[in-house]
Formats: C-alpha cells, sequence, structure tokens
C-alpha cells in the first residue's frame, strides 16, 4: 500500500468490517491483492471475551453455515480459529407444515454427506476473523467513518474525516443501510414482512440428535409464525423465532419461565424441558435487494447487497457466495482488464443476481405461501410437504442444501 501524505493508496477497498467485509478482506489478500478494510466504527470488546471467561455463556447470535462455505473458510485460515467444542453440526431436518401430522426429514445420509449444515457462535466466527485480518497484517481503518464518495478516471476515492483513501476496486460490505449505496444513489427495492425475529438459547432435557428443527404454525390471531431450533454442542439449541410484530412485542415482555414455556408448546415438548441460557433478542424482518450489484468501481456485497428472510438459514452463506463468485470472476479475468473493468463487474451482477434471485424465490415464496390462510392454499401448501416426502426429491434437496 502506498500513502502520499494524508492520500492512502491500495488495490482493494473494503468499507463494512462486519463478518463478511472481513471474510472479503482475507479472501483478497490471499488472491495477492493489497487491500485496506474501513469501518466507521471502533471495535466493540468481542462478545467471545465474556465467553471465554464464563464457559457456560452462549452468543444469541448464531449462523448456519454450509458445508462448502466452511470449506473455503478453512482455506482462508479462518475456520481453524474457531473452537471445535462451540460448533454445532445439523446431520438432518425436520420440517413440520401447519396441518400438523408427521414432518418432512431432509437427512444428510439421503446425499450421503456427514453434514447439512454447521452452527457457529457471531461472536467465534467475528473472533476468527479478526485473528486472521490480524495474521495476515491486513490494514485496518477503524473509527472513520466516510465523509464523501468520488467515481472518477477508473479510481474510486473515499473521503474519511482526516484521510481519504484510493482504490483500483471498492467492495461495499457496510451493511443493510449501507452508507456507501446511499452516495451511490443505488435504489433499493424492499418489502417489509411486518414479522420480528427473537433468538435466544436454550439447555435441552433430551439430545437433540444434531438435528435442526422447524414449524411452519399460525398464532392464536391467524398470523404465520415459523419457528427454527437449532443444535448447539451438547444438550443446547437456539431459536430462530420468525412472528408478526404485536406478538413479538408480546414475547419479548414475557418472564423468562413463560416465554421458556412458549417455546416448548410451540415445538411440541421435543427435547423435554427447555431452559433458557441467554437473554432474548429481537429485530425486524425484511426482504430487500440493491437494484445495483456494481457500478463505477464499486460492487456490493454481503447486507448492502440483499437481506432476506432467515427461514432458509442462508443469509451469511450468500455473502460469503458474494466475494467467492467476485473472486473467480477477478482471477479469470484477461492480463488487460483492471480489476474494475466494467465488463467484469457486469458478469458479478448477472451471476449474484441469478442467486439472489433463486434464495428470494426460496425464502420469499415460503414466507407467503404460509401466510395464506386460503383454504386452497393451504390444501396446496400440504400437499406440497407430501409430494417433497420422495427419496428422489429429499436427496435433490439435501445436494442442493449442501452445494450451497
Amino acid at each position: 500500500m502506498k500513502s502520499d501524505g494524508d492520500l492512502i493508496q491500495t488495490q482493494v477497498g473494503i468499507v463494512g468490517a462486519g463478518l463478511v467485509g472481513m471474510a472479503a478482506a482475507v479472501a483478497m489478500h490471499h488472491a495477492g491483492y493489497k487491500v485496506a478494510l474501513v469501518d466507521a466504527k471502533q471495535p466493540e470488546p468481542p462478545a467471545r471475551a465474556y465467553i471465554n471467561t464464563h464457559k457456560d455463556a452462549w452468543d444469541q447470535k448464531i449462523y448456519a453455515i454450509s458445508p462448502k462455505n466452511v470449506q473455503w473458510l478453512s482455506k482462508l485460515g479462518i475456520w481453524q480459529h474457531i473452537d471445535p467444542l462451540r460448533i454445532g453440526r445439523v446431520q438432518a431436518m425436520q420440517i413440520w407444515g401447519d396441518a400438523g401430522g408427521s414432518p418432512l426429514v431432509l437427512d444428510a445420509d439421503d446425499a450421503y454427506q456427514d453434514h447439512l449444515a454447521y452452527i457457529v457462535e457471531g461472536a467465534s466466527l467475528n473472533e476468527a476473523l479478526v485473528r486472521q485480518i490480524q495474521t495476515c497484517n491486513i490494514s485496518t481503518l477503524l473509527g472513520s467513518p466516510g465523509v464523501k464518495l468520488l467515481t472518477e478516471a477508473g479510481k474510486t476515492l473515499l473521503h474519511l474525516n482526516d484521510m481519504a483513501l484510493e482504490c483500483d476496486l471498492l467492495i461495499a460490505a457496510d451493511g443493510s443501510n449501507s452508507w456507501v449505496r446511499r452516495q451511490m444513489n443505488v435504489a433499493l427495492n424492499k418489502k417489509n414482512y411486518d414479522h420480528i425475529a427473537i433468538v435466544a438459547n436454550f439447555d435441552t432435557e433430551k439430545p437433540h440428535g444434531n438435528i435442526a428443527r422447524q414449524w411452519f404454525a399460525h398464532d392464536e390471531e391467524g398470523n404465520n409464525t415459523i419457528l427454527a431450533w437449532l443444535p448447539l454442542p451438547g444438550n443446547r439449541i437456539s431459536i430462530v423465532w420468525s412472528v408478526a410484530t404485536e406478538y413479538a412485542h408480546t414475547l419479548m415482555t414475557l418472564e423468562d419461565d413463560v416465554f421458556t414455556q412458549q417455546v416448548s408448546q410451540a415445538g411440541g415438548h421435543l427435547l423435554g424441558q427447555l431452559t433458557q441460557i441467554t437473554a432474548r433478542a429481537s429485530f425486524p424482518l425484511a426482504l430487500q435487494i440493491s437494484e445495483t450489484l456494481a457500478l463505477d468501481g464499486v460492487v456490493f456485497i454481503g447486507d448492502a447487497a440483499h437481506q432476506i428472510h432467515p427461514l432458509s438459514g442462508q443469509g451469511m452463506n450468500l455473502g460469503f457466495r458474494d466475494v467467492i463468485d467476485l473472486l473467480a470472476i477477478l482471477q479469470d479475468k484477461n492480463s488487460y482488464q483492471s480489476i474494475n473493468d466494467p465488463g467484469l463487474l457486469k458478469r458479478y451482477s448477472r451471476v449474484r443476481k441469478a442467486d439472489i434471485f433463486d434464495m428470494r424465490l426460496l425464502t420469499d415464496g415460503l414466507f407467503q405461501l404460509f401466510k395464506s390462510d386460503r383454504l386452497a392454499i393451504k390444501s396446496l401448501r400440504n400437499l406440497g410437504f407430501s409430494i417433497t416426502d420422495h427419496s428422489t426429491i429429499k436427496k435433490r434437496l439435501v445436494e442442493k442444501a449442501i452445494s450451497l
């Protein structure tokens, strides 16, 4: 990296030091690019520091990572920094429709695989990424909010409070309320679900058997609900409960023992007595897709590019695939092409739009399908569960899940 006074010059600038932004920084570094990682905020003391001191503590925010992305993170030297005793493994999924009855079962064995996904705490993954950023000696400009963004003469100039960063390619990984996206006047297609996701962790009386469980149901007012129980190491689970906003406010005000009873009842008491071991957290849910994924030497990744319903557990995987596809395109470029070549970035947009469309179709489609209370739709969706419960179809579903 070259510095000329208060001007810092590099090949790749990354705005946003979240999980996807840090992964992009490490991946770009491994590909041989000079990288600078910028974030408006100073890093907060990691939740992991508390967890290291209190071994029974668990981060309430968790992510499902596909086997393919675990391999990618391992190649980057990131996954190895995570304590294997803090990683949950999903060997099968059980999914219930709102008609009750037996669940649809998707098993890794159906595709001759060991696992469908790995469950990792946000704090553990964050710590692993920070350690690899430090190991790679990647330049970081933290606590440096953007002031102005200019793109001209094949370069992007990012003005910060007391300096400026000039780069060939700028990667916007600054979240769903992306400052870079606003500076570039990129429109956002957004649909609010009027749902809130509630997350918390529990000890369970019975072993979960490394099975992820999901229920599509309705609350007392007829609003659709989606509850997921995700296996953590030992007799522990993490839940993600998507419910209508008003119901969410009610659930968030309940005493812990009453809320725990609600969670257990919604899951048919399958794992016996539950004990809440973390505080609850909640966040609003929306579908939002950036109309443009690349523009004038700037590319958008992660939540800055797309945000989907968490029912598929693919949000983080989608962000990692942004980085993987971008690197694959850059590594396949001709020697005369710059890394901000418009043709390359258009290709990135085409590839990512197809993947995002598929995931949007899955998540939004399922949400809308179970939102409807029309009898014909209800019959259709439960017929779909019956049709899907076929060995050949299940095998293809499992293969698709683990290939993401």
